[in-house]
């Protein structure tokens, strides 16, 4: 008799990595706050990684003046998603990648959904940089859940296509996390973070028919057609 898979086993082993790095980073800071480990000085380590991995415009403001591309610049397209401000938010994005995790990698690779994490990090850094303040800083991994969102928005839209539904209803989840973000904007000074997330989204949803099995096959077949 074969024994049911637990719902966390379902997950792909690239996202709980993924999870596990941002938890961890996380747990560490926590206990750091608590008194409980490094030491009176580690109070000011989740301050400190923020500073040396978090994403600033005015990095890539001297990037692009001045041509020079150095790794700490770089680096911190892919390091802001494992330093979030506080625990809540690194246990809330944390939660999401796990559920949209699985999901999206019932139909995507492994390779696919580790390119889809990063590649929406990345794309909405880039956005964020050009658009923010210099010193505004972006932090957390919701820029890469979003891409996820993305890449899971786009699944449904061929599904309700494919069961001649309206695909609009894709668009819900996106729509209500948006409102969301409308509404504390209202009442809070959430800076520009919702730009990197709104891109991230854009880009899980461009990049879903190429990560998908045979996306590219696909789209070479589409575009010979036309």
């Amino acid at each position: 008799m074969t024994r049911p898979e637990g719902p966390v086993n379902a997950v792909p082993p690239v996202i709980v990595v993924i999870f596990i790095a941002i938890i961890g980073i996380e747990g560490i800071f926590s206990l750091a706050n608590a008194g409980l480990v490094g030491g009176p000085q580690s109070v000011g380590w989740r301050l400190a990684a923020l500073q040396d991995y978090g994403f600033f415009p005015a990095y890539l403001d001297f990037m692009l003046q001045t041509g020079q591309f150095p790794l700490d610049g770089l680096m911190r397209f892919v390091t802001y998603p494992f330093v979030n401000g506080a625990f809540t938010q690194a246990v809330i994005a944390g939660v999401m990648l796990l559920a949209l995790g699985k999901f999206v990698g019932e139909a995507m690779r492994p390779v696919g959904l580790a390119v889809l994490f990063f590649a929406s990090s990345i794309v909405g850094a880039l956005v964020f940089g050009l658009i923010a303040p210099p010193q505004q800083a972006l932090f957390g991994a919701f820029p890469a859940v979003y891409g996820f969102i993305g890449a899971y928005s786009y699944m449904l839209w061929i599904f309700y296509r494919v069961a001649g539904e309206r695909q609009i209803a894709a668009f819900r989840l996106i729509g209500l996390l948006m409102g969301i973000q409308l509404l504390f904007a209202i009442f809070f000074d959430v800076g520009l973070t919702w730009v990197a997330e709104l891109v991230g989204f854009a880009a899980g949803f461009a990049l879903a028919p190429l990560l998908l099995p045979g996306g590219l096959a696909r789209l070479r077949a589409k575009l010979q057609r036309r």
